[in-house]
């Protein structure tokens, strides 16, 4: 299963049974690195790897050629000072084998969306509030107001007490006319409280065009270690990353992390009626334990990834 060739290319779901050239592009050590370095350093030319590797530059032409078969990474030639050059860049985030294939969506009909963090259409929050970009702090602490300022774009960690955040997606499956068979929601989280608490939980809720999906409690607030991402002037006593959660609505219920979360449907969330699909995240205002929310974003905690919606497209009946 492979993630949409458009906007938000994030995971790529491996079938083993099915994907002899992904594993194949996967089996070399040296493959693994370059991926790690395109990932690591973006767009980035052949001799750039070599270099960066030390390594022959026809033995990396040699595994750059392996990958773009794989599709694992993309490529494209263009001028350089002397003849072309092949620019290489990162096309996945995270690879996942998925050994429990059998019985699992690992078709290609589906389509990503990857939202910023920032990007959010509505806000209610509540201090303690924050807002980081890559660079550093957005405004002030403390101050709910400010999560209005336009700053808030480059949002990469957001957090707050009480409230949610809601963001619109694309209905993209209206707009290609296709039933859904499943809506799925990853975003990183955990609770807050004033420095870290690793046993600190907070009821954390979602919400689909205004319906409730279910809750999650997050353990704590996590500063054990300094997030995989997370940047170095960030300091050691924040909160350093969370658990990416996976949000999944069906015919047959709703799940978080494949544990059932409640009954709610896709048909209840009406969405061949709207052209957008809305997600509120948040602690809702009778949260057994309202311990607040840290959404980490790409370049914060341990998965460098923003919001993502994955729309599993209904499959089509043969005429």
């Amino acid at each position: 299963m492979r993630a949409n060739d458009d906007v938000g290319r994030t995971f790529l779901n491996v079938n083993p049974d099915h994907s002899y050239p992904v594993l194949r592009g996967l089996a070399s050590p040296v493959r693994i690195k370059i991926l790690r370095l395109v990932q690591k350093r973006g767009a980035i030319n052949v001799n750039e790897i070599a270099a960066a590797l030390d390594l022959p530059q026809s033995t990396v032409a040699t595994h750059v050629k392996i990958l773009e078969e794989a599709e694992l990474i993309d490529t494209r030639v263009c001028k350089a000072v002397k003849g072309q050059q092949k620019i290489c860049s990162a096309r996945y985030r995270e690879i996942v084998i998925r050994l429990d294939a059998e019985g699992v969506d690992t078709r290609d009909d589906h389509v990503d969306v990857s939202m910023p963090l920032g990007l959010y259409t509505s806000c209610d929050v509540s201090a303690p509030c924050g807002l980081c970009s890559l660079q550093g702090i957005v405004g002030v602490l403390d101050v709910p107001d400010l999560f209005l300022d336009p700053r808030r774009m480059g949002a990469a960690l957001l957090w707050f007490g009480r409230g949610y955040v809601e963001y619109k997606f694309p209905n993209n499956a209206k707009v290609l006319k296709a039933g859904i068979d499943a809506i799925e929601f990853a975003m990183e989280l955990s609770s807050e409280v004033p420095g870290t608490n690793e046993n600190w939980p907070s009821d954390i809720t979602v919400w689909v065009n205004g319906v409730e999906i279910g809750t999650w409690c997050s353990p704590g607030d996590f500063g054990d270690k300094r997030g995989a991402y997370t940047p170095h002037w960030w300091k050691l006593e924040g909160s350093q990353y969370g658990k990416l959660t996976r949000w999944r609505i069906t015919d047959d219920g709703s799940y978080v992390d494949g544990e059932r979360c409640s009954d709610v449907t896709l048909s209840d969330l009406k969405l061949t009626e709207h052209h957008s699909v809305r997600m509120r995240v948040g602690i809702a205002e009778n949260a057994k334990h309202p311990g607040g929310i840290n959404i980490f974003g790409r370049g914060f905690g341990d998965h460098d990834q923003d919001i993502l919606m994955r729309v599993y497209l209904a499959r089509k009946t043969p005429a």
